[in-house]
């Protein structure tokens, strides 16, 4: 297989990792996020409003390390839960995969 075609077939697998992440972060995120932080992640919701919640699409937000926002989702932050316990990492990781695709 000469280097050009082997390189696609890298790009490919990556990009159907990053969408299969996505696609399970969108799952978790539905049924433990987004009755806080909005379906879309631009807290819309009367909870979030009332909490003061800042969308994902905000350039606070977005400027976030993955690291941050893992740490965020797992330990708490704020009037947020924490999720360790509740979620695994792989679910987290994927979570947090997902709000990226969000914040497009």
């Amino acid at each position: 297989m000469n280097k050009i075609r082997l390189a696609g077939v890298a790009l490919a697998l990556v990009s159907s990792a990053t969408l299969a992440m996505a696609q399970s972060g969108g799952d978790t995120f539905k049924a433990k996020c987004a009755m806080c932080h909005g379906a879309d992640g631009t807290a819309s919701t009367p909870m979030a409003k009332a909490q003061k919640i800042a969308s994902f699409k905000s350039p606070e937000m977005v400027k976030l390390s993955n690291a941050a926002m893992i740490d965020s989702t797992k330990n708490g932050k704020g009037k947020m839960p924490a999720f360790a316990g509740k979620l695994t990492d792989s679910q987290i990781k994927d979570v947090v995969a997902y709000i990226r695709t969000l914040q497009k």
